[in-house]
């Protein structure tokens, strides 16, 4: 058996949190306490084939997320491994599924959520994928649409589908398409994708959702501007399904 790697010893490597490098069982040392977050990373050490990046980014966004947003169908969109809907669904038992969308799923994705299984098996049965578009899967209101890192336009789609189908959301985005993205009138005062997010933010309002603005670490991806944005009810402000503001 691998010995697990100590992570305060005399000339151990960097951890870099940003590193697309694979959790492996040399990796456990660097996970020692009983806290949710160190189960889950000696979890996927275990499977050996998760990038260490989207340990870290999916737990940063998840946590977040759920410090405003609680029960619903997770709903992973461009998803890949699916860590981010399994982060969420640890975090909040009361949420009954999680469906993980991407056209091109990994074949390593099954390692990582059986290794998640084997650990919590309560949530044997309650995660599929689906290998298709994110156009063709159907959202309803009660979902917690998420993305991490949908690139470009991508992102956007997330946002339309989900506000069609006056869901909760939240989003990571990433390259940023200047060309085509809408920064709005800030575009020659801000940075362009700082525009770029600042007018989704304005779209959202638009369409009657109250946005929540958050950043996780830059230690792990400096793409960390998190948007969550739950739709307002007619009759005043929507309690986000009994969650406190985070």
């Amino acid at each position: 058996m691998p010995h697990a790697a100590d992570p305060q010893a005399p000339g151990a490597s960097p951890f870099a949190k940003s590193s697309r490098t694979r959790l492996t069982t040399r990796d456990l040392g660097r996970f020692p306490s009983g806290t949710l977050f160190d189960r889950i990373g000696r979890a996927v050490c275990h499977a050996e084939c998760l990038p260490r990046k989207e340990l870290f980014e999916a737990w940063e966004v998840a946590r977040r997320v759920r410090r405003v947003c609680r029960g619903g169908r997770v709903v992973d969109l461009a998803g890949g491994h699916g860590m981010l809907a399994m982060a969420m669904l640890l975090l909040d038992d009361s949420s009954p599924s999680a469906l993980v969308v991407d056209t091109g799923i990994p074949a390593s994705a099954g390692g990582v959520h059986d290794a998640i299984v084997a650990t919590w098996p309560r949530l044997a049965g309650r995660i599929a994928f689906a290998n298709e578009s994110l156009d063709d899967v159907a959202l309803g209101h009660d979902d917690i649409v998420v993305a991490s890192h949908a690139c470009g336009s991508l992102t956007d789609r997330v946002l339309d589908r989900a506000t069609a189908a006056n869901a909760r959301v939240a989003v990571l985005p990433c390259c940023h398409d200047h060309a085509i993205g809408d920064a709005g009138a800030l575009g020659g005062w801000v940075d362009g994708s700082l525009a770029i997010d600042i007018e989704r933010v304005h779209t959202l309002e638009r369409r009657a959702y109250r946005v929540r603005t958050h950043t996780i670490s830059p230690e792990i991806t400096p793409k960390n501007r998190l948007l969550i944005a739950c739709p307002v009810p007619r009759g005043g402000p929507r309690d986000d399904r009994g969650a406190q503001a985070g």
